[in-house]
C-alpha cells in the first residue's frame, strides 16, 4: 500500500505577495514603480529638478486635496445614483461656512461650519432630485448658480459694516490657524530626506523628494482626507451600509423590493456629499486663512472629472486627484519644467502605441504614435512653452487623462434615473 505525498508551496509575506503575486494589486504596484523610475529619467535628462522636488510634492498634496475630497463627496452621491453636477456649489457654500466660522470661533469651527454648509447645499439636491425628480444635471447647475448669489447676499448682510473686518467679496481672517505636522528626523529637525533630495542621485533623491513633501509641514485637515480615502473604501465595500447604498445606483427597484430604505440612503448620500465638498472649500480658506468670492476656481467641476478617471472608486479618484494636482503644482513652480512633461508625456504614448499595436487596434496605435511624436518634437525645440499654455496645463492634463481611459470607465448603472417606487 502507497501513500501519495504531497508538497504545499512556502507561505509568501504580505510583501513578497505584493511584489511577486497575482491580482490587481502587484499591477498598480509596479505600475508606480515604473512610473517613478520613468519620472526619475525624465527629471535627469531634463535637469529640471522641479519634477520631483520636496516643494513640488508639496504643493502637489495642497492642491490635490480640496480635489479629492470633492470627488470623495461625488462618489457618495454617484454610488447611490445621484448626479452630483452642484459640487462646484456645495464647494462654495463650504468656503463662505469655513470663513463666517472660523474669525469666530478659530479653525475647528471653520471645519464644522463649512461641512455645514456644504452638506445644506447637498439636501437642497437630494430634495430636488430624490423627492421632486428634478433631473439632476438641472437641478447640480442651479445649485451652482444659487450657491454664488447666496454668498454674495450673506458677505453683505454679514461683512460690509463688520467691525473685525471684511467686505461683500471676503469674511474677516480666521481667529487661529490650524496645527501642521512635520515627521520629526526624516523632514525636520536633522532633516534627513531633504540631505538626501539635495544629492539629485537618480531615483533615491527623487524618493527622498516626493517623501519630505508628504511629510513635511501637512495640515490637520490633509491628513483627515488622506486617512478618508480608504475609510470610504471600507464604509461603501466592507459594510452592510455600504453595499446598501451603492445597490440604489445599480438598481433601486431591486434594492427597494428587498426592503432596502432607497430613498432615505439617497437622502444621506447626497447630504454627505454636500459635506465632503464643504471640507474642500474649508481646505482653501485654511490655506488662505480668509474666504474670497471665487475661491473656489472652478476645482468643484475637476473633483467630478477625477471622479471619472477613477472609475468612481476611491483609489481611483484619489489618483486623479493627486495627478491633477501636480500638474498644477509643477506649472506654478517652475514654467520651465512643463515643457519636461512632455517628454514624459512622450514616452507613454509611445507605450500606449505599442500596447494598442499588440492588441491589434492599429488605428488606435498610429495615432497614440502620431501624438508621441509630436511631443518629443516640442521637447526638443521649444525651450519655454507660452505663459497661457502653462497656466492651462491642468485643464489640458484633465482632457488628455479623460480621453485616454474613457473607454474603461463604468458609472453604475442607475446614476442620474430618477427613481419612483412602482414605476420601475
Amino acid at each position: 500500500m502507497s501513500t501519495a505525498t504531497t508538497t504545499s508551496a512556502p507561505s509568501r509575506g504580505p510583501v513578497t505577495e505584493l511584489l511577486l503575486g497575482g491580482g490587481r494589486a502587484r499591477r498598480i504596484t509596479w505600475l508606480l514603480v515604473g512610473l517613478l523610475v520613468l519620472v526619475s529619467a525624465v527629471r535627469v535628462i531634463s535637469g529640471e529638478q522641479a519634477l520631483t522636488s520636496s516643494s513640488t510634492f508639496s504643493a502637489a498634496l495642497l492642491l490635490a486635496v480640496p480635489l479629492g475630497l470633492v470627488a470623495l463627496g461625488g462618489l457618495f452621491s454617484e454610488r447611490a445614483g445621484v448626479v452630483n453636477i452642484g459640487l462646484e456649489g456645495m464647494m462654495i457654500l463650504g468656503t463662505w461656512g469655513a470663513g463666517w466660522a472660523g474669525y469666530q470661533w478659530g479653525w475647528a469651527g471653520a471645519l464644522i461650519g463649512g461641512a455645514v454648509f456644504g452638506a445644506v447645499g447637498g439636501l437642497l439636491h437630494a430634495i430636488a432630485t430624490v423627492t421632486f425628480g428634478v433631473d439632476h444635471v438641472v437641478s447640480g447647475v442651479a445649485i451652482n448658480i444659487l450657491a454664488g448669489g447666496v454668498v454674495r447676499f450673506l458677505s453683505e448682510l454679514l461683512y460690509s459694516d463688520n467691525p473685525a473686518g471684511g467686505g461683500v467679496t471676503q469674511s474677516p481672517a480666521l481667529s487661529n490657524r490650524p496645527p501642521s505636522f512635520s515627521l520629526p528626523v526624516l523632514s525636520s529637525g536633522p532633516d534627513l530626506l531633504g540631505d538626501l533630495e539635495d544629492q539629485h542621485w537618480f531615483l533615491v533623491s527623487d524618493v527622498a523628494g516626493m517623501l519630505r513633501g508628504f511629510t513635511s509641514g501637512v495640515g490637520v485637515l490633509t491628513v483627515l482626507a488622506v486617512l478618508l480615502v480608504p475609510a470610504t473604501y471600507l464604509l461603501l465595500w466592507r459594510t452592510a451600509f455600504g453595499l446598501r447604498l451603492r445597490s440604489c445606483g445599480e438598481n433601486p427597484a431591486a434594492a427597494d423590493s428587498l426592503g432596502v430604505p432607497v430613498y432615505r440612503l439617497k437622502y444621506i448620500a447626497v447630504i454627505i456629499s454636500g459635506a465632503l465638498a464643504g471640507l474642500g472649500g474649508v481646505f482653501l480658506v485654511f490655506v488662505a486663512n480668509i474666504y474670497r468670492e471665487g475661491q473656489t476656481g472652478g476645482r468643484g467641476f475637476i473633483g467630478l472629472a477625477a471622479l471619472i478617471f477613477g472609475n468612481w472608486r476611491p483609489g481611483g479618484l484619489a489618483a486623479g486627484a493627486g495627478l491633477f494636482g501636480f500638474s498644477d503644482a509643477l506649472q506654478l513652480r517652475s514654467p520651465t519644467a512643463v515643457v519636461a512633461l512632455l517628454l514624459l508625456i512622450a514616452v507613454l504614448l509611445a507605450g500606449v502605441a505599442i500596447w494598442q499595436a499588440t492588441r491589434r487596434r492599429y488605428v488606435q496605435s498610429v495615432i497614440a504614435a502620431a501624438f508621441a511624436a509630436a511631443a518629443l518634437a516640442a521637447f526638443l525645440t521649444v525651450d519655454e512653452l507660452p505663459e497661457g499654455i502653462v497656466s492651462f496645463t491642468p485643464h489640458l492634463t484633465t482632457l488628455l487623462v479623460l480621453s485616454l481611459a474613457s473607454q474603461r470607465l463604468r458609472m453604475p448603472k442607475a446614476d442620474g434615473l430618477v427613481y419612483r417606487r412602482g414605476e420601475h
